[in-house]
């Protein structure tokens, strides 16, 4: 059985790296947040982000996550920004037992009422996967993203 972990220690932060680089490599993504940006997002007063392993004779699987709030919904949720699972684990329930983790500690943490995640069009199996635990397109909305030199434009730090 897996243990979870939070991440607390710098080589909990080294194994979060590792994870999400290999969860990356295996959806064909260029891999930005190398240690030094998980520390600065993971730690601090107010945390971008909270991190999570999954541990069993080594790193099996690992959760990036965040805190959301829907005036639709009324209540706060969690973003599940990242879920990976060792492909010598993958088939065994681990993908839903780390999602159940995260649902607890965002329940803990701000009262999460509901989940929220993206899946790559590549990747039909993940859709699956997670279609089977409940999870429901939104094909009303479209996902949109601002990216980093717009966001500074917008806050006026570049011309």
């Amino acid at each position: 059985m897996a243990e979870f972990r939070a991440i607390e220690t710098e080589e909990d932060l080294l194994l979060l790296d590792r994870a999400l680089r290999a969860l990356s490599h295996d959806l064909g993504d260029t891999h930005v947040a190398g240690p030094d940006a998980l520390r600065a997002g993971l730690t601090g007063e107010i945390p971008a982000a909270h991190g999570l392993l999954a541990l069993e004779d080594g790193l099996i699987g690992a959760a990036l996550f965040g805190p959301m709030f829907s005036t639709v919904r009324g209540a706060a949720g969690v973003y599940v920004s990242d879920l990976w699972v060792a492909e010598t684990a993958r088939g065994q329930g681990l993908g839903r037992a780390l999602l159940a983790e995260v649902a607890q500690r965002a329940g803990a943490l701000w009262r999460a009422e509901w989940m929220m995640l993206a899946v790559y069009a590549h990747t039909p199996a993940s859709r699956r996967f997670y279609e089977r635990l409940g999870f429901e397109a939104q094909e009303q909305a479209t996902q949109m993203r601002l990216p980093q030199a717009a966001m500074r434009r917008l806050r006026g730090e570049d011309g």
